[in-house]
Order: C-alpha cells, then structure tokens, then sequence
C-alpha cells in the first residue's frame, strides 16, 4: 500500500497536477480532523469500543495519563527522545516554504509568516490532540467486552491489565485516532491525505534542490539529474531518484525504524540552516538585511546546538553516520573547488579575515627572521611567458605574495581590460599558480614598472622584489626600449626594492609558438593590445622588444671559441636552443606527471622538445649545482633565493655551490673556511666553497675580441654628428674608455664562470648597479650580455641591502 502511495504521488508531480492535489488533501484531512474531534466529544458508542480503551472525557483517565510511563518495546526501553524521533518527522513541514521561494510572489513576507502560521496551527492541533487521547482513552485495555460492564468505573478497567498483557489502549494500538472518530473509515482517508500531502511537499522541494545541486556540478556524475522539462524545468528525472529512494525505505517496512532515521537527516539540516544563518549574521555583510524583525543571531546558534544535541540524544550511532557523511560532502566541495558563486557568507568570512590581518600586519615590525621575499614579476600576459610564471612561484610558492605584472602603452577599453584580466586570472587559477595579476595601461615601460611598484599591493602585502624577463634582443631594439628597461632597473633600486633579473637562452616568450588562451562565455573575443614599449612583454623570447622568429636549433654553445664569433659579431642568443638530448629520461618522466599540454595557434600540440623547454621550471631537474656568484653584500638576498629554490621538490637535486672574492691580502684559505663557517650560522647548506683570488687580471685577448664584437656596432667616436638623431643603440668611445676597468672585471668573470659554471643548473649572481648618468643603456646591457650569453639558466640579483638573513632562528 505505502509503495502505491508513493507511486501515485510520483505520478501526480509528472503531471504538474501537485498545487490541486494539495488542495484536496487539505480538504480532506481538516474533515478527518473535524471527524476525530466529534468523536471524542459523543464518546463511545458501546461496550465494544469500551473494552478496547476508549471511555470518553474522564477526570481519571487524565490524572492517570497525565505522567510519562515508558517501557520496553521492541527490545528497547523507550525514552522521551526515542518518543520524540518518532513524532519529529511530523514537523519536517518547517521548511517547505523557503524551499518553494522561487514560485512565491513576496518571500520576504510570505515564508516567515507562513512558516509561523504552519507551525502555531500544527503544533497547536499535535498537541490538541494528544490531549484528546490522553483524556478520553485508556492507556491499556484488554479489547475483551465481557471484561467490561456499562455501569463500570475506569479504576476497575485500568486493574485489568496489571495482571496481564493488554494489545488495546494508547501504549498498545495504533488504532486509537480511529477508535475515537465518530466515523471510522474517514481517519483512514485523512491519513492518507496527510501522507501524500507530506509526500508531496518533499517531492515539490527536495528534487528542485537536488536538481539546482546537479547543474552546479558540484558533485561528480550527478549532472544527469539537472535535466528539467516543460516550460517550469521540472526535474522529471530528480522525481524519479526521490521516488527509489522512498520506496527503500519504504520496504523496511517498520515505521518505528525509518523515522529516528529521517529526524536524524532533518535535524542535520536544521541545525546546518540555523548555523549558516548565525554564520552570515556574524559577519554581517552589506546584503544582509533580515525583515523579519524578532530575528536574533543567538537563536539561530541556540537552534543548531538543539538540533546536534537532539541527534545524538535520538540514537547516537545515525548521529556519527550523519556527521560523518556532512562532512564528506564538505571536504568533497573544498576539494573539488566547482566554478560557481552562491555569495555564500564565506566569502564575506574570507574578506573580513583578509581585511583584519593586513590591517595589524601592518601594526607589525619589519624583522629579519620573518622576512618573505614578495615578487612582482613582469609577465605580461601570464600564458605568453609560462616559464617566467614557473620560476617567480618557485620563489613564492605557499609562502608569500606574488603578483604578474602587465605594462600596455596604449589605452585600454573597460572590456578589453576586464577581458584581459579575466583572462589572465583564469589561466593562473588552471595552472594551480596562486598569484595575483595587476595591469596598467597608458604608459611607457619604465614609468608603467614605477606605477606597479607604488600601487601593488595593500599596508606591507606588497612587492618587495622585482623581477625581469632579460631583454635579449637588446641588440635589434632602438634606443628608447634600451634606456626604458635600463630606467625601470634604477627606478626600482631607487625605491629599495631589489632587482631580479633571469635570462634563459630559448627564451621566455612564447607569443606566437603558444596559441592564445581563450575563456568561455567571454565578452569579447577581439586580440588585446600588446605593450610594444615594454621590452619584457614584447615578441622575442626572453621578453624583449624583438620581431624575429624563435629558432630551436642546436645545443647551448657554453665554450669560448672561435665559432662564437661569425663575421665579426657574437652568436644571437635567441638563436640556441636546448636541445631534445640535454634533457634527461627521468626529466621527461616527470614532466608528462605535472605538465600542461600546450598547443600552437592553430590547436596543434607542441613537439616534446618545445614542452620540455617551455615547462622546464616545472620539471624534476638533473642532478647538479645551483653555483652562486656572491661577490657584493646586498643583504644576503642573493643567497636566500637560491637556498628556497633548493626547499623545492623538483630542484632537490641541486646543491649549492657558493664562489666568492678573496680580498686583497686575505689568504683564500681562510676567506673559505669563514665563508662556510657564515653560511653554518646562517643555516644554509653548502656543497662546495670556492674563492676567487682576483678579478684584476686582464682578460684573454680571445674575450677582448668577443666583447669588441658585440659591441663594434654600437661605438661611436663623441664628435660624431649622426649621434644627435640617431635612435639606434650608442655607446661613446669616451665611455667606454671611462668604464674599461669594470669592463675587464665583467669580461675577467665570464671567463671565470665559462671555466667553472657551464654544467650548473642555474647561475645566480649579483646585479651590477646601473649608474644612471655614468653609465649608458646600451653599455649597461653589453655587461649583462657578457655574464649571460651562452650560459644555462642566469639569475641576477641585486638586494636592497636589507638584512634578509639572521643568524637567529
């Protein structure tokens, strides 16, 4: 019978027929009520009705059930919250009006006072009517006729049944409420109205919420339920699944079973509504704004304590079973991370928290021991310079703030800007980099890097390190992108915050080998701007303002020979590659694990060789060194960056080796030993001290000639006229006359880092300082190109001589 109702009440919601049924079952449950309450008033109609319990209103019977009188029943003593998880579920109604909110005309006003309205009337009618039972039924009665006599008094009917079990009264029938209508057959009428009317109410709520659930896709393999039909999107196949699911329960068939474990779902819920009510209204955010004016956070706290209380008091094994499958649910949302936006009062938590930290973060002294290098990056678009973005969240990853920088000379619309940074944000989220992206528009490079170093950030959440793409192309680009990059270096040292500087020979832009990154449901698909004046974001490799084609050819040339050399000018750097044979089996394993595939701009997959070159940050690398050039005092930052990079997985086979100048008369011996005793206090781990004894050794003629080479082009004599309007890179004769000493010591320590450097994974050394009116653009980055050129991965870096490391833990 109860899997007929449970049909014929699925049947009624596929035809849209619920609203009318309602009505009916309505109507048909007050006459049943309206029937049991005449009933009790005319009293029993015989001796029959009398021998099973009922014996009309009587003072007696209401003293005697007027106290509780538990027993055993089923093999269990029976308490008031065994009682209560039985009778809970007939208040499960609570809710039924916030679940249909969609389709009522005023909510706001609607659910709270039709909510009270439905609980005052039914709690009122539950208790109406137990006290009816109470005093007009017997609470054991034998159903025997011949134990009963009309003239006989309910102190002699209740001596009955102490000496004997008795299967009729209020502690042993479930036919009580038909025994006393006056008209019998009708209860079962209105109690099948109200099966089906409750049955309804969950069919009408519960599979628009299950749906609404499935097309979030917050949960795996359950988007098939979302499906809707007919102009209202009913959730047809929803209907279904709710149906099963009734159905098993049904089969249990023992309703004193499935009711403790309906109230323990219900109470679950309940408590869960009332906690993120108090939750919301703890944080109180600017949307909201309850009308319901007797509202009280407390109470809503007060009803989530009574509701996980009444769990566990009901039966505390389906409590833990609950909870355990809440939780589940929760760490399975946190886990899975859906791309939807409820404006749940957890992001309200989340801003508030955020807001209140940086506040007395900023209340806080700077200290020594609790400094974390924060990195602006100059990126550009994140998804054209991967390897750029790889390498900055090596130094920040799961420990400080790292934002990708993107400088774009002409003016950018509203949607173009919100596109680009839609865009960008997007791909940093699919690369699991947890990184902030910050675009200004309208200006040249230099003022553009001025303008992020100032404005990033909030209090002291904010970039203290600056990092460059190296501007390889150096040699192609006209004057006015040399002095831009070269201005931005100063600017940023000028404001105390240190410069990074890393070079790879096949480069770090990627424009043009990697197709765009394209987001859905985007507002715009049109090509954003590019920044020509910023020489990191432009179209050579290593983010310099070149136009000529990325070359993967060839292996890194890492000796000085005479090859190096063609026609009088040095090898373009952007024109060596590494090559398939440099990176190892075990590298390549590693990478098919954590790579993304990339594609070219026609949706092509990118050769093994480019992947491994462009994800080459990302991968395990070789067994090696990490070699350390300390040769000025910058803070110590120089050698921190290196050691955090050998704190990560992928980098746990480099060992840091550190090379230092000796001073004048100190003995190398001993320059090494102090130098390992520093980095001992410093806590950093060593594999090899090694000393240089002098810089002021001139350099091979062979260098001389590689340098005049590189830099013959560029040499102009200071009287000559064509300098005043020529945009091409210049160096004075006079200049570089001025600056032949630092140029020997530059040339000195690319032979020096040829002899012992090549076979390192990376190279870190200190940035010389541009001296802005002493030195040229164009001078300056013939220096850089005689340290890196030719050379494996090259970091420079310049501290802005803050201590960054302490001897103190």
């Amino acid at each position: 019978m109860c899997s007929f109702i449970m049909f014929f009440t699925f049947i009624i919601c596929c035809c849209f027929l619920r609203w009318q049924a309602q009505l009916l079952f309505f109507g048909i449950l007050l006459v049943a009520l309206t029937n049991f309450i005449t009933g009790s008033i005319l009293g029993p109609s015989g001796i029959d009705e009398v021998s099973k319990g009922f014996v009309g209103y009587n003072a007696e019977i209401i003293t005697a059930n007027f106290y509780s009188d538990y027993r055993v029943f089923d093999g269990f003593q029976q308490n008031f919250f065994s009682v209560f998880a039985i009778f809970f579920p007939a208040a499960t109604g609570i809710l039924a009006g916030a679940n249909i909110s969609g389709d009522l005309k005023n909510p706001s006003t609607a659910i709270p006072r039709g909510t009270l309205l439905a609980i005052i009337l039914t709690s009122s009618s539950y208790i109406l009517f137990a006290v009816i039972a109470g005093a007009t039924v017997l609470r054991d009665a034998t159903g025997n006729p011949a134990n009963y006599s009309e003239n006989g008094t309910v102190s002699d009917y209740m001596k009955l049944c102490l000496d004997e079990d008795c299967e009729w009264g209020l502690q042993n029938s479930y036919q009580v409420m038909t025994l006393v209508s006056a008209f019998g057959p009708l209860n079962y009428l209105g109690c099948f109205a109200a099966t089906l009317s409750s049955a309804l109410a969950c069919f009408v709520s519960a599979p628009k919420i299950f749906q609404a659930l499935c097309n979030d896709r917050i949960f795996p393999y359950l988007h098939v339920f979302g499906k809707g039909y007919g102009k209202n999107n009913e959730p047809l196949r929803a209907y279904g699944l709710a149906f099963l699911i009734a159905l098993a329960c049904i089969l249990i068939a023992n309703l004193n079973t499935i009711a403790p474990l309906i109230t323990n779902c219900y109470l679950a819920s309940y408590g869960l509504v009332n906690l993120s009510t108090f939750h919301v209204d703890l944080f109180k955010p600017v949307g909201w704004r309850p009308t319901f004016r007797y509202y009280n956070k407390w109470l809503s706290l007060l009803g989530f304590a009574l509701s996980v209380a009444a769990m566990f008091l009901c039966s505390w094994p389906t409590a833990l079973v609950t909870s355990a499958l809440v939780f589940t649910f929760f760490f399975i949302v946190r886990y899975r991370k859906p791309d939807v936006n409820w404006g749940s009062s957890t992001q309200v938590q989340v801003y508030k928290t955020a807001l209140t930290n940086a506040q007395q973060f900023c209340n806080i002294d700077d200290h020594t021991k609790t400094y974390t290098p924060q990195i602006l990056v100059m990126t550009g678009l994140p998804n054209m310079r991967p390897s750029l973005v790889d390498f900055a969240y090596l130094l920040c990853k799961n420990n400080s703030l790292m934002v990708c920088g993107d400088v774009l000379k002409e003016r950018q619309s509203h949607n173009d800007r919100s596109y680009r940074i839609r865009k960008s944000l997007q791909w940093l989220r699919a690369h699991k980099t947890k990184a902030f992206y910050s675009l200004v528009d309208n200006l040249s490079f230099a003022n553009g890097v001025g303008a992020l170093l100032q404005a990033t950030g909030i209090g002291k959440m904010k970039p203290n390190i600056l990092l460059l793409g190296y501007q390889s192309a150096w040699r192609t680009s006209n004057n006015e992108e040399i002095e831009s990059y070269f201005v931005a270096i100063n600017m940023a040292l000028e404001m105390h915050v240190a410069v990074t500087i890393l070079r790879v020979q096949e480069g770090l832009d990627y424009e043009g080998i990697i197709g765009d990154y394209d987001i859905e449901n985007s507002a715009s698909k049109k090509q954003n701007a590019k920044g020509v004046d910023n020489p990191s974001f432009t179209d050579s490799p290593d983010g310099s303002l070149s136009s000529k084609p990325f070359v993967i050819s060839g292996s890194i040339d890492t000796g000085l020979t005479d090859e190096s050399v063609e026609n009088g000018k040095p090898k373009q750097p952007n024109e060596i590659s590494l090559s398939g044979d440099a990176i190892s089996a075990a590298q390549k394993k590693h990478m098919k694990k954590s790579r993304v595939m990339f594609k070219d701009p026609q949706g092509n997959e990118l050769s093994a060789d480019v992947q491994n070159t462009i994800c080459r940050f990302r991968m395990k690398q070789k067994r090696g060194t990490i070699d350390v050039w300390w040769l000025y005092d910058d803070g110590g930052l120089s050698m921190l960056l290196p050691h955090i990079l050998t704190t990560r997985s992928n980098w746990a086979n480099s060992k840091l080796r550190v090379f230092c100048l000796a001073d004048a008369n100190e003995e190398q011996n001993h320059k090494k030993e102090s130098m390992r005793l520093l980095l001992s206090k410093f806590r950093i781990l060593v594999s090899d001290v090694v000393v240089i004894p002098d810089l002021t050794e001139t350099p091979s003629p062979q260098t001389k000639a590689w340098f005049d080479a590189l830099t013959h082009e560029f040499v102009r004599k200071d009287d000559d006229s064509s300098i005043q309007n020529c945009n091409a890179p210049v160096i004075k004769e006079s200049e570089l006359i001025a600056e032949k000493p630092k140029t020997f010591n530059f040339m000195r320590l690319r032979e020096l880092l040829l002899q012992h450097s090549t076979q390192a994974n990376l190279i870190v050394m200190t940035l010389p300082i541009p001296q802005k009116g002493t030195v040229s653009g164009p001078l300056y980055m013939s220096w850089l190109e005689t340290l890196t050129a030719n050379m494996p991965p090259f970091l420079l870096v310049r501290g802005n001589h803050t201590s960054v490391l302490t001897f103190y833990s």
